[in-house]
């Protein structure tokens, strides 16, 4: 696995609930593929210049909420189907909470979601 990008962390939110975010992301980018280990606290904690308490954290929240698997003396395991259920629950908050305000920004600016490119080519 290759050394991870380290993001620029904002004030504005918890460097775990970042972090919780960057792992989402690559679970539904299959960076981490279900069925996959993840990195050792110590090595995230390494690749991405945290507190492995950090980690820790976003690891035991990851697992409370069903998405990882421990293996006794191995480490976590992305579960098998968590990346459908992330993808869900993403959906699901990007409808709810980013959605509307796009959409409202978009019919005060006069743009026609048919007319949107479909890439950046």
């Amino acid at each position: 696995m290759k050394k991870a990008t380290i993001p620029q962390w904002h004030d504005d939110l918890p460097i775990y609930r970042q972090l919780m975010q960057v792992l989402v992301g690559h679970i539904l980018d299959r960076t981490y593929p279900e069925g996959e280990m993840l990195p050792s606290v110590r090595q995230l904690a390494s690749d991405y210049e945290i507190n492995p308490l950090t980690v820790a954290k976003v690891y035991k929240e990851l697992s409370r909420e069903g998405f990882l698997e421990k293996l006794r003396g191995e480490g976590l395991v992305i579960r098998k189907g968590v990346r459908e259920a992330l993808l869900k629950r993403e959906r699901n908050k990007f409808l709810k909470e980013e959605w509307p305000a796009l959409r409202e920004r978009m019919l005060r600016m006069g743009v026609d979601f048919k007319s949107l490119p479909e890439s950046d080519d």
